[in-house]
This record gives C-alpha cells, sequence and structure tokens, in this order.
C-alpha cells in the first residue's frame, strides 16, 4: 500500500511569495502525477508571472497535504474589481487554468481543496476562467456545496499527438496534397531548425518577440507581448521549463539568418505552441508558416500516451485545415450559498461583457480574442499560430 496514501489530512492557505517560491520542488512533483495538469500550472510559468504581473499581498494559494506530503494546490489570488474575485494566477497571457490533484490521491486532494476554498471564499465569488473539459477543477465544481454557475469560454483546437505525416494522413486527399507541397517547399529552400539550449533561451525569446512584433507591424499586435514585463516572465519561465523538458524555444533559420522563433509548451498529456514570430519575407517567398511550426510541434508528441496537440485558444479560419476538433472551456463560478446574490452579479456582468465582445467581433471581423480582453476590464493560441 502506497504510504501516501496514510497520515492526516491538512488544507492551508499560502499568501506570501517567498513560501511559494519555496514550493518549486513539491509543487513540481505534484504537477508530475496530475494527469490534467496543463503547462500553465507549471511551478515555474506561475512563479515567474506573479514576478511580473503579481499584486503584493494578493497571493491566494491552497495546499492540501496527506502527511506532510502535498497532494492538491489551488494557485488563486484575491482582486478586487469589479467585486471581491478570487480568480486564477497566470491571468490573461494563461491558456488555461485547473488545480492540481495527486492522481494517486486525486478524491482526498479535490474535497480537501474543496473545503479550503470554502474558507477563502469567505467575501468574495471564486471566478476560475479557462477550464479545460477533463480539467480536474470540474470535480471541485461538483461537489461545491454552495452557489455555482458555468458558462462557455474560449474554443481551443485540438489535433490527436502523433508526427506530421500522421496529421496529413488524416486529411482528404487534394489537402493532403497541397500539405506536403508546403513541407516540400519548406525542405526546398533549406529552412533549418534549431533548439535553443538552456543558456541561449534569453536570446532566442528576444529574437522571437522582435520578430513577432515584425510580423503584426500595422495589423494590431497584441500589445502585452511588447512590454518588458511580458519578455522578462517568458526568458524566467522559458528557462526553468525549457531545463526541465517542458517547453522548446526553437529558431528557424534561411541563408544563416534567423526569419522565425517560436515558444512551445508540452504537459503529459498536452503539447501546444504558445507564441512565434515570423519576418514577413517568409509570405513573399510563399512559405506556409504554421505549417512549418506544426511539424516542428508535432515531433514533440510523438510517443504521447493518449495526448493531444493544442493549438491553444481561437478558432481562427486556417487551423480547421488540418481537421481538429474543437474543445470549449468552460467558466466556473462558485460561491458559499449566503454569497448567491453576488455571483448572479457576476453572471450578470459577463453576459454584457459576451455581448460586447461579440458586438465588436461582428465590425472588426479580423479581431482576436475580444472576448478574453474584454473580460479583465476594468481590472488589471496556437497561440503559437494565431496567438496576435
Amino acid at each position: 500500500m502506497n504510504t501516501g496514501l496514510r497520515g492526516r489530512l491538512t488544507v492551508t492557505l499560502c499568501r506570501d511569495l517567498p513560501d511559494f517560491a519555496d514550493l518549486a520542488p513539491e509543487w513540481d512533483a505534484l504537477h508530475r502525477r496530475c494527469t490534467s495538469a496543463t503547462p500553465f500550472q507549471s511551478h515555474a510559468w506561475l512563479h515567474s508571472w506573479w514576478l511580473s504581473y503579481g499584486t503584493p499581498g494578493r497571493l491566494r494559494v491552497l495546499l492540501a497535504r496527506r502527511g506532510g506530503r502535498l497532494i492538491g494546490a489551488a494557485p488563486l489570488m484575491l482582486v478586487h474589481r469589479p467585486m471581491p474575485l478570487l480568480v486564477p494566477m497566470g491571468g490573461a497571457i494563461s491558456d488555461f487554468f485547473d488545480i492540481l490533484a495527486d492522481g494517486e490521491d486525486t478524491r482526498a486532494a479535490v474535497d480537501a481543496l474543496g473545503h479550503g476554498l470554502h474558507r477563502a471564499a469567505a467575501h468574495a465569488v471564486v471566478d476560475l476562467r479557462e477550464v479545460r473539459p477533463e480539467a480536474s477543477a470540474h470535480l471541485l465544481f461538483e461537489q461545491w456545496p454552495g452557489a455555482r454557475s458555468s458558462r462557455s469560454d474560449s474554443t481551443c483546437m485540438e489535433l490527436p499527438a502523433g508526427p506530421i505525416d500522421a496529421l496529413i494522413g488524416r486529411m482528404t486527399g487534394s489537402r493532403a496534397q497541397r500539405a506536403r507541397a508546403k513541407l516540400r517547399r519548406i525542405d526546398a529552400l533549406g529552412i533549418e531548425c534549431r533548439t535553443a539550449p538552456v543558456h541561449r533561451v534569453a536570446g532566442a525569446v528576444g529574437t522571437l518577440l522582435r520578430l513577432h512584433e515584425l510580423q503584426w507591424l500595422g495589423r494590431g499586435v497584441n500589445p502585452e507581448h511588447l512590454r518588458p514585463r511580458f519578455c522578462a516572465h517568458l526568458v524566467r519561465s522559458a528557462r526553468r521549463m525549457v531545463r526541465d523538458g517542458e517547453a522548446s524555444v526553437r529558431e528557424f533559420l534561411l541563408d544563416g539568418e534567423v526569419v522565425a522563433a517560436d515558444l512551445s509548451f508540452r504537459s503529459a498529456q498536452l503539447t501546444g505552441g504558445y507564441l512565434y514570430g515570423a519576418d514577413p519575407l517568409l509570405r513573399e517567398r510563399k512559405v506556409d508558416v504554421s505549417s512549418m511550426l506544426l511539424r516542428e510541434i508535432a515531433r514533440e508528441t510523438v510517443g504521447s500516451d493518449g495526448g493531444v496537440l493544442s493549438l491553444l485558444r481561437g478558432s481562427e479560419q486556417y487551423k480547421n485545415h488540418w481537421g481538429p476538433v474543437p474543445v470549449v472551456n468552460q467558466r466556473l463560478l462558485l460561491a458559499r450559498s449566503a454569497l448567491e446574490p453576488l455571483l448572479r452579479l457576476r453572471e450578470t456582468q459577463l453576459t454584457v461583457r459576451d455581448r460586447a465582445a461579440e458586438t465588436v467581433k461582428s465590425r472588426f471581423p479580423g479581431a482576436r480574442d475580444w472576448r478574453g480582453r474584454l473580460s479583465e476590464l476594468p481590472a488589471a493560441g496556437l497561440a503559437a499560430l494565431g496567438r496576435s
């Protein structure tokens, strides 16, 4: 019998950044034991995000332990606008949220986190965005004793894990022929791909962001991607994640010059591209950048047992060329029974913002992720293949 399943069950609340930093080794071990975890629940990503975006005094991380062993964690933070809310760490630049629950002791972990969250949410509504259908957070939602509500959030596109040849094999005849022709052109041009080791991550991320700005010049780049805090976060988190085998930073060279770069993440069951940058000259050379990137990301999924290749948030038309399955994330709202009126008010606010987002999208068809951006106000893809 696993001795980890014996011992007293406790739940505590971590509110101090130094204490959260010290959790790295046991957090990483729990992340590996949680089959639903995505890269956005890694300690490297969350700790780095807090250094760039966190507000002192707002950290609220629930920790469940059995006999001293960390078996569950819920990385949250407190915000006060437009009302007191407990929301995920990671903010709008993270594609998925989930709690961490030890695969060997899932029910106990979820129960403990539920009790702890009920105490922590004495005066706040819990608003969990971008929860995947397979997420452990749904178990917490199902057993919640107070008021609760769920609604659709972002749409993601997913492909089965496997090499690019297997993905092309899922296409119809003419589409498969075009896909192979695009890859042959990339090879004929002599474009080479190299992966940055840990000591070169900072430079490669800098190149990626420079090319990202160049590719979106005059076309409405996400301004957050140009800010120093975003660059600092990517460099910090990517260094650790590359070291731990959870990320890759790639550069694509043509005639010795770096003409594209991308950052991809991976966890036990999910691999996906996060951000990329490409020189506009590739378009002039008729290079299909999405095919070039997808081939390299797909290589990382080989050997994944039942995993998926996620194109992350966004349902852009070009993603449909690969025949992905649309998967809708959920937004989970929780509150104590006494705070149900506050939860219903939050629902109303979100409905108004969703309608505003749809209006913006109808008037500006090229806009991306407007609902996500509007939902952050007044507070505060393939991300790699469609993130603006």
